[in-house]
């Protein structure tokens, strides 16, 4: 029997290695002969409907039907991690936080009135008799609303990121910046209203502000554990030698995002809010504590895993669909619930769109706000979430949400390439007196009074999609957290008629008063650009071999495309130079 079980696993085992290199040189084909009608996500899910449907002709049984089955465990504490740290540890934070309070607008409010929408037209169609749930539990509805509401669009981002498409970098910002915070808050609000179903299934008048105060708290909660544990994790990196043993760094940063996560889940906080906001503070001061080799691979290898990740999730949502086994299945519920996510990400774009407009210099356009609606695309932690719904109905829920992400991203992703040119919102060609900096940036994505600045973006150029959406050198040169310039074209910006918005956010009593703390206080303790190297503090004048990425400055740009991280050059290697004085290229 040991024998046979361990064949078993051997082989299931090769079954899925196989299917992940399928889908990697899928999305190889994909991005190469530029097929945007066929999303990698979805061709991922194509793969795994495939292999799904063959397993279930051929050999259902039922170790092998739950092998092929997503585990809702691992997925949450193996898999979603590396996903969300991925995403922050390489967000681009000169366009996340100049665009903050329009994404905080879209990702948190939004978010929960997408939340009541949904669960309330849910309850009109079990109150009608029309849906095959219990209308009695309003929490399970909200629990729905909440799930489904948990915008996940790696199908378009993945599009959009291309550098052919030349989608507009603040449709871009604006689009991934939504879908990282938006899955944390739907998660969070789908345990928040678990815990007030399992805690009391009467619903009163106070159920509600309850709810909310508890979604509150544990959101800051979550934020303070990432950030403490992120601002420790970088104290011990800045005030130790482990620069000189790069395996350990990686091994010892990937521990603390993971020890991160964990915490926060234990102690009922939001592990997936908690380590979003971990890898962004790692990445604002961690990054000068590495050394050379580590900072060039760290982020690389967090890429591939998450990657991997992805495409594992989709390749298992694609198997689900034949080896789900699911009881209840409720097509009207399908249909009407991919009607209710439209409706409710109407009211979630375009109203808050409108607001966002009173105080942006750079507007949100019509074209753009349509394209973010058909954007909000189901995923993967809408699946998963559904496999933990309560009550007689899960079934009904689980195959309604696994519908809907499927329809969503085959049809919505597959479209998104038309639509962005429907609406004109790509990217118009270079003049030819352009300098060589403007014609790989357009003159339209050239900073003019915009709350994000285009110059420094590495969104459009990148040809890895959403997962590669920054080159290396773009990471490091931005490291000192978006606020302080690298100097890259900073005489043509200060010719510019209207001016970067980093110019008027430092004007701010506010943005002032915290970059003056940073710089003072935080960066010595916790690393950062301004900060003087352990290194260099030593009298004895030697030289670290790691010298090249001592975290007084960024590594060259140049170096990091080149791949010649290890190799000293005068841009690098010089103790004198700040930042803001490195040569202009």
């Amino acid at each position: 029997m040991d024998e046979a079980a361990h064949q078993f696993g051997a082989l299931n085992t090769l079954l899925l290695v196989v299917l992940l290199g399928l889908c990697i040189l899928s999305a190889y084909l994909i991005k190469r002969n530029k097929l945007y009608f066929l999303p990698e996500s979805a061709a991922a899910i194509l793969v795994g409907m495939l292999v799904g449907g063959t397993a279930r002709l051929l050999y259902p049984t039922k170790d092998e039907l739950d092998f092929l089955s997503l585990n809702t465990e691992m997925f949450f504490f193996v898999l979603l991690p590396v996903i969300i740290f991925e995403a922050g540890y390489t967000v681009q934070k000169q366009h996340f936080f100049s665009n903050l309070g329009t994404i905080m607008l879209f990702a948190v409010f939004g978010t929960l009135v997408s939340t009541f929408i949904v669960g309330y037209l849910t309850y009109l169609g079990a109150a009608a008799g029309l849906l095959s749930v219990d209308a009695s539990k309003p929490m399970e509805l909200l629990m729905f609303g909440a799930l489904i509401s948990a915008v996940d669009p790696v199908a378009t981002l993945s599009i959009m990121g291309s550098a052919e498409v030349k989608c507009d970098p603040l449709l871009y910002s604006l689009v991934f910046g939504e879908s990282v915070l938006n899955d944390a808050v739907s998660i969070v609000l789908f345990h928040t209203f678990l815990h007030e179903r399992m805690r009391s299934e009467v619903y009163t008048a106070m159920t509600l502000p309850a709810t909310l105060l508890n979604f509150v708290g544990v959101s800051l909660g979550s934020l303070s554990v990432g950030a403490l544990i992120a601002l420790s994790c970088s104290f011990v990196f800045k005030h130790t030698r482990i620069r000189d043993y790069p395996k350990f760094e990686i091994s010892l940063l990937f521990l603390f995002a993971y020890g991160c996560y964990a915490f926060a889940e234990a102690i009922n906080m939001s592990g997936i809010m908690a380590l979003f906001f971990n890898g962004l503070i790692l990445s604002h001061y961690n990054t000068y504590n590495l050394s050379s080799t580590a900072q060039v691979t760290a982020e690389s290898i967090f890429e591939s895993m998450a990657t991997l990740s992805e495409f594992f999730v989709y390749i298992y949502m694609g198997m689900g669909v034949f080896t789900g086994r699911f009881k209840g299945w409720d097509p009207l519920f399908v249909v009407l619930a991919v009607v209710f996510c439209l409706v409710a990400r109407m009211f979630n774009t375009f109203p808050f769109s409108f607001l966002a407009n009173l105080w942006r210099k750079q507007k949100i356009t019509g074209g753009m706000q349509v394209v973010m609606w058909f954007s909000g695309l189901r995923g993967a932690i809408a699946f998963a979430l559904s496999q933990s719904m309560p009550g007689p109905s899960k079934d009904v829920y689980a195959s309604t949400t696994l519908m809907v992400v499927l329809i969503t991203t085959l049809v919505c992703g597959g479209l998104t390439e038309p639509l962005l040119t429907r609406m004109k919102v790509k990217l118009q060609p270079a003049t030819p007196t352009s300098t060589s900096h403007s014609a790989a940036r357009p003159p339209s994505a050239i900073n003019n009074g915009s709350d994000y600045d285009a110059d420094e973006e590495g969104l459009v150029d990148s040809p890895g999609g959403v997962r590669g959406s920054s080159a290396r050198a773009s990471l490091l040169r931005k490291q000192d957290g978006g606020l302080h310039e690298s100097g890259h074209s900073s005489s043509s910006r200060e010719g510019s008629r209207h001016g970067g918005r980093w110019q008027r956010a430092s004007m701010s009593a506010a943005t002032g008063l915290w970059q003056r703390v940073d710089v003072k206080f935080l960066q010595p303790l916790f690393g950062g650009p301004s900060s003087e190297p352990v290194d260099r503090r030593q009298s004895s004048g030697r030289r670290h071999r790691h010298r090249a990425a001592t975290p007084a400055m960024p590594l060259s740009p140049v170096t990091i495309e080149m791949g010649l991280a290890q190799r000293p050059t005068p841009s690098t290697t010089s103790t004198s130079r700040s930042p803001r004085q490195m040569p202009n290229r």
